[in-house]
């Protein structure tokens, strides 16, 4: 299958059924994290993959209208961006040469703020390669804002790192009203969306 059938069939699953990713393919998601592109490298952010049913169960509550899909999905990935810059250029400047620290200091311009929202915009690349790959390894996604980020962070205690959003991920319910087979995808006319210069 290419890329574009991948595309066409992958979809948003608003149901699963209760069956485990095996350990075997976790390790491998947990692999293309890590590999996830980032602008300049930098890599601000951090990965919890809850397969813990009692955790992602507590996690669950703390999601609104995402409580059920999390409770029967295989596995839950919470993405963290840095939040404690220190602790982000430690690194960061430890492993880059001048001029990508010196374009990260211009992103920054003195404020922590702007550093953490480009950091966030880094953890939203990571979570688009992500949910593409689980759609090339036959594993449904369902990338979510609609969690209590605060929550999520507290609970979860990634040092130095905010929760951002989460995905779960799993194998759908054949019941699942979401699926292309029962409501077919929309997007706009590609004429809309895409100029070619």
């Amino acid at each position: 299958m290419n890329f574009l059938e991948i595309a066409q069939k992958r979809y948003a699953a608003k149901a699963y059924r209760n069956e485990k990713i095996s350990e075997a393919k976790i390790k491998e998601l947990a692999e293309i994290l890590r590999l996830s592109p980032s602008s300049v490298n930098s890599q601000p952010w951090k990965f919890a993959i809850i397969g813990d049913e009692a955790l992602k169960a507590d996690l669950a509550a703390h999601s609104f209208f995402n409580e059920q899909k999390i409770k029967e999905a295989s596995h839950l990935i919470v993405f963290f961006a840095y939040d404690d810059t220190a602790a982000f250029e430690n690194h960061f400047k430890a492993n880059q040469p001048q001029p990508v620290v010196d374009y990260y200091e211009s992103v920054k311009a003195g404020d922590d703020e702007k550093a953490k929202a480009w950091f966030q915009k880094q953890v939203y690349l990571a979570t688009g390669f992500f949910v593409a790959a689980c759609g090339a390894e036959g594993i449904d996604a369902t990338p979510m804002e609609g969690i209590d980020t605060a929550y999520y962070t507290e609970k979860l205690q990634v040092k130095g790192c905010k929760a951002v959003l989460a995905v779960a991920v799993g194998y759908h319910s054949e019941a699942d009203g979401n699926h292309p087979s029962k409501t077919p995808k929309k997007r706009l006319p590609l004429e809309e969306v895409v100029e070619i210069r």
